[in-house]
């Protein structure tokens, strides 16, 4: 396929996924929302909100000038970290966690934006060192330096989960700028040690991977949250309960509208539901890296290349969180799970790639998705 059906293409992947999503969250906050709020729709039209907001500033950022959003990138990492720093002073604990800003009934997290200008600020960093990426001081060096800033904020929120993703994605864009394979290899070698050390130094990362070996071992708190999703699937089975149909969302399984979303799918529509969006993000992970293969220049492609592991990673993580793959971690379902900010800045992603998809040569939506 050309870049045109290629757009057009990862357009409806998009549309798709979204529609999945808001049949799922309203299936799976309905009974929440009902006893929280006192209406069953409450946590939709957040989501829809969070839709609309993302699909807004996504248009906004398709008629901006491409040059513009390349000059952007070093402003915009940098107010990045400005944001990880003061939400360690002034954002809202929850959980032991500092990770949001509350603005009355909406919340911000910083580091959504900071994966997204991470990115950015790598592809451009990247594409100005071509020629030096082989060497270590000068080329493979100052991409970590800022990703290695950018995860220590994140591990001090704690997060670890941002701070992998944000590592495997620099490690990609690295890989695909053609930096020494020894230089990667020995980055890898530090990130496992490095992994290795964060998890058995901390009770209760621990404790996630004690009940990801073993969720039997404590049913009733490890364990817990892993089971009921196990539970979810099970009663899926091929065909699923039908939409609505969950019983695991009648407060059995927690986080069954933000992080164990793929659970209810499962529980809903079964193995076809759930393959269908494993299909789609492989979909969509397939059509974003064939754009960055057919990007004419250095900045475009590793954008599209960054932005669309950044999201494929989130998925998969997801995904195997659910079904028991991996230890649990916070992370959401990219345009699925409910979220305000997490699909703003999603969205975002996609309208970079499609811009970037044009290489900077033409602006303005039309153009962007349909030329």
């Amino acid at each position: 396929m050309n870049t045109k059906q290629l757009r057009q293409s990862l357009l409806l992947i998009l549309f798709a996924l979204l529609g999945i999503g808001v049949i799922a969250v309203y299936s799976a906050s309905s009974m929440m929302s009902e006893f929280t709020y006192g209406a069953s729709t409450r946590f939709l039209w957040h989501h829809l909100v969070g839709i609309a907001l993302g699909l807004s500033v996504g248009v906004a950022c398709l008629l901006t000038p491409y040059t513009w959003i390349r000059k952007s990138a070093r402003w915009l990492i940098v107010f990045s970290l400005v944001l990880l720093v003061m939400v360690l002073i002034f954002g809202q604990e929850v959980g032991g966690s500092k990770r949001w800003f509350r603005f009355g009934r909406w919340s911000l997290q910083p580091s959504e934006l900071m994966q997204l200008s991470l990115v950015m600020y790598l592809a451009d960093l990247l594409s100005r060192k071509v020629g030096v990426i082989q060497e270590y001081w000068k080329g493979f060096f100052p991409p970590l330096a800022v990703t290695g800033v950018a995860g220590v904020l994140c591990l001090m929120q704690p997060d670890l989960g941002t701070a992998v993703v944000i590592g495997t994605v620099t490690l990609l864009l690295l890989a695909v700028a053609n930096a020494r394979w020894q230089h990667l290899l020995g980055l890898i070698v530090v990130g496992v040690i490095a992994g290795a050390v964060l998890i058995f130094s901390a009770e209760y990362r621990r404790r996630r991977i004690f009940a990801f070996l073993d969720p039997w071992e404590d049913p009733r708190g490890s364990g817990y949250q892993i089971i009921q999703s196990y539970c979810a699937f099970a009663l899926g089975g091929l065909t699923g309960l039908g939409l609505g149909g969950s019983l695991q969302k009648l407060f059995f399984l927690p986080s069954a509208h933000t992080d164990f979303i793929f659970s209810i799918v499962g529980e809903e529509l079964g193995l076809i539901g759930t393959a269908a969006v494993i299909l789609l993000f492989g979909l969509f992970m397939l059509c974003g890296f064939r754009l960055a293969m057919l990007a004419e220049d250095p900045f475009s492609k590793y954008l599209i290349c960054g932005l669309v592991g950044m999201l494929s990673l989130e998925a998969m993580i997801n995904m195997a969180v659910a079904t028991g793959m991996m230890p649990t971690k916070g992370l959401p379902l990219p345009f699925i799970s409910y979220g305000g900010s997490s699909m703003l800045f999603n969205l975002l992603a996609c309208a970079l790639i499609f811009h970037a998809s044009k290489n900077g040569k033409e602006d303005g939506l039309k153009r962007a998705l349909y030329h």
